[in-house]
């Protein structure tokens, strides 16, 4: 299927074909080895678990490559950058040493207030600068460059300058971020706001993208 490409700027590796690690699958990890070559986590799962998913976790790690998505980053909001959300990160990271770490271009909530729902951004060169300034904080702390999603929008912005693909774009060579490319993502926003998805796709830097999500409940996912 889809086959890695050279990103000599990021280095990272191809892991081949990877799925979601969900709790459904604990039983038979713990008891087989696993048909795939590497797993997705969702960061929130695992943070402050130290039970029976910190367990399949550590078992699963052992015998295929992890990478940790997160869903409450937050990085387009305007809210401080929540440091101590990242230090449980940093520690869930130095536990299962993921090959990268990957959250949404999105803001989650405001004034403290996460509202578990991934929120569109107004697509403007002032929101690009903000977003800009943000990744580069988080990838210090991190060590690590953190790779973005396309989200799904159901809504957009009157005042926006800027599609989201040119924004993705000149946010990777601002930052020096990476990117994870929701191809059914793509496929709902284009629905909803009337845009061409073949355009977008080929307008985003292939040499930036590190990971694919395909499939509407993210069943398979790969490496470009």
């Amino acid at each position: 299927m889809d086959q890695q490409k050279s990103l000599p700027r990021m280095g990272f590796p191809n892991l081949g074909l990877g799925v979601g690690l969900r709790s459904q699958h604990y039983d038979y990890l713990l008891q087989n080895d696993p048909q795939v070559d590497w797993f997705e986590i969702i960061t929130e799962n695992y943070l402050d678990n130290f039970g029976l998913g910190r367990h399949v976790l550590e078992h699963i790690r052992n015998q295929r490559p992890v990478v940790m998505h997160g869903v409450s980053m937050s990085i387009g909001s305007t809210d401080p950058i929540n440091f101590k959300y990242l230090q449980k990160v940093n520690e869930l990271a130095d536990f299962i040493q993921p090959n990268w770490i990957s959250d949404h271009l999105c803001w989650t909530g405001v004034a403290h207030t996460n509202t578990h729902d991934l929120l569109p951004l107004p697509l403007t060169e002032e929101s690009l600068n903000h977003v800009s300034e943000r990744v580069l904080q988080v990838q210090d702390f991190l060590k690590r460059p953190l790779i973005l999603e396309n989200p799904s929008t159901y809504l957009e912005f009157n005042h926006s300058t800027i599609t989201e693909w040119e924004f993705l774009s000149e946010l990777t060579k601002r930052t020096d971020c990476g990117l994870l490319l929701d191809v059914n993502n793509v496929f709902v926003s284009a629905t909803n706001h009337g845009f061409d998805a073949e355009t977008y796709i080929r307008n985003i830097p292939a040499n930036r993208i590190v990971q694919i999500h395909l499939a509407g409940q993210r069943i398979a996912v790969f490496i470009w």
